[in-house]
């Protein structure tokens, strides 16, 4: 079934105020743009969208072309090979926009920018002599070249029901070198876009005959969806983020060219090592859901909101306590997110990265939190499928399970190296 185009005139809807204020927040004009483009895309187009998509656990191809005709899908792509040219910052804040209209699509988003924000700005801050430096650009040039020009989706299939995706240790899924490139096998579970990206970006090992798997040899290499061995398996029916469409991805001695890296190799592990932050980038969603229950709620309480009777339930002073303390925590969250998207770099201090996990935890418990008071505040309606509490309540919930940074990750991590420095022990 194809969805049909929500009929909203842009010029006839009052767009909701920017999740960070550009002045308030020191955003430059360009920045400013891209996210406003992003924020009226989600609101215009999205939003209408966004029940059927959840209701039929349904990938939201659609919004996917208005994403290639908005310039977004490529929003990481340096201009000069015919993207935005976004920062990381600016990514992490258009995906947020887009959250608040519907969380799968900025969830998927992210899976298919993170091929160009870390074969892009990330791997830039990263070492390559000039030789590999050189052919990363070739390469990563063609994969961007099919993104601007022919609005191919990448995907980014992280889990396999191990220790590999929390970078405990190597993938599972392994790359045997062969003439020309390399011999996939392997499964990913959870895989979002599955069944519907161009090509899955795969994070596999490198083992060559007699080699021992090591987190050192890990690449990350462009899989066409077509090729031969790739199959999806399995259904996808699940409590939240039901568009996402998170099936199981198979390879079965699947060839991939030399110039499907996405990374030179050494280059993925020298990133999870300096690079941190680039782990932080499924949070936008969440950060976007946060404010939009907070927004329907204040909306409700009005009786403001579509669909309902104008019925103002706002004089109660129990409401007004609630909305108080869903404004004081959406603050809290929005604040610790904004200093660690801003902080992203390459070598970040140790209280950078403690920062960092903190946020992360923040906004996925806090999304669900904030969203769990808004139900409670605007009572049993606001439990009705036909109202969209209900979707942004499960959607939130699915945060603090998002690999490789869970909120029990988070805990563990914030504990440890608060207390121990690199290499110290008891011993």
């Amino acid at each position: 079934m194809i969805m049909p185009a929500v009929k909203i005139d842009p010029e006839q809807i009052i767009l909701d105020k920017p999740l960070f204020d550009p002045q308030a927040f020191r955003l430059n004009d360009e920045q400013a743009e891209i996210i406003a483009s992003a924020r009226r895309l989600g609101q215009t187009v999205f939003a209408g969208r966004a029940a059927a998509y959840d209701r039929d656990a349904k990938f939201p191809t659609e919004n996917y072309r208005d994403l290639h005709r908005t310039g977004l899908l490529g929003i990481a792509i340096p201009k000069k090979l015919g993207g935005l040219g976004a920062d990381y910052q600016t990514y992490a804040i258009a995906a947020a926009e887009i959250g608040r209209y519907c969380g799968a699509t900025a969830l998927t988003w992210n899976m298919h920018v993170c091929s160009t924000l870390w074969s892009g700005p990330l791997a830039d801050d990263l070492d390559m002599d000039a030789s590999t430096r050189a052919e990363h650009e070739r390469r990563r040039a063609i994969h961007y070249k099919r993104i601007v020009d022919d609005g191919a989706i990448y995907s980014q299939p992280f889990s396999e029901g191990g220790a590999a995706a929390a970078g405990g240790v190597a993938f599972g899924t392994e790359a045997k070198p062969t003439k020309g490139g390399w011999l996939v096998n392997g499964k990913k579970i959870f895989a979002s876009l599955s069944g519907h990206a161009d090509y899955y970006g795969v994070l596999c090992t490198e083992i060559a005959e007699g080699e021992k798997a090591s987190r050192r040899n890990t690449l990350y290499l462009a899989l066409p969806a077509k090729a031969d061995g790739v199959s999806v398996v399995g259904d996808w029916d699940p409590l939240g983020m039901r568009g996402t469409v998170s099936r199981t991805l198979l390879f079965k001695d699947v060839f991939v060219p030399e110039d499907a890296a996405l990374m030179p190799r050494g280059v993925y592990f020298q990133a999870a090592m300096r690079w941190p932050h680039m782990f932080l980038t499924l949070s936008p969603t969440y950060v976007g859901l946060a404010q939009a229950a907070y927004d329907f709620t204040v909306r409700y309480l009005r009786g403001e909101v579509p669909g309902t009777p104008p019925v103002k339930r706002r004089m109660y002073p129990t409401k007004q306590i609630a909305v108080a303390q869903m404004q004081i925590k959406l603050e809290q969250v929005k604040a610790i997110w904004f200093q660690a998207i801003t902080e992203a770099r390459a070598n970040p201090t140790k209280e950078q990265v403690l920062r960092a996990y903190a946020a992360q935890y923040s906004v996925m418990e806090g999304a669900n939190e904030i969203a769990t008071l808004a139900i409670r505040t605007c009572g049993g309606q606001a439990m009705l499928k036909s109202l969209p509490l209900e979707r942004i309540y499960r959607d939130s919930r699915c945060g603090s399970l998002m690999l490789p940074w869970t909120a029990e990750l988070c805990l563990d991590r914030i504990g440890r190296e608060a207390l121990y420095e690199t290499g110290e022990s008891d011993d």
